[in-house]
């Protein structure tokens, strides 16, 4: 278990250092639709892994997913 932990911590650094380098060359709409896309894969994998949601109920973790979608998703239309 402690193995996996480390593993998605791993992860998530990887994603916070490509999302650190794409936010340095680029800022078109494309680039702030990968930051956003990158941060929501981090929070899910924080969500699921770190805060156990994997354990909870089916609700929660629909819930979490359509709010994630919902958000990103109006982020990227207003820009």
């Amino acid at each position: 278990m402690k193995k996996q932990l480390t593993l998605i911590y791993g992860v998530v650094l990887l994603l916070t250092v490509f999302t650190a380098i794409l936010s340095k060359f680029s800022f078109n709409k494309i680039a702030v639709v990968s930051i956003l896309a990158l941060s929501g894969s981090k929070f899910l994998l924080v969500a699921f892994h770190f805060m156990e949601l994997k354990k909870a109920n089916v609700f929660w973790k629909a819930t979490l997913s359509i709010f994630l979608v919902l958000l990103i998703g109006i982020i990227a239309l207003i820009i």
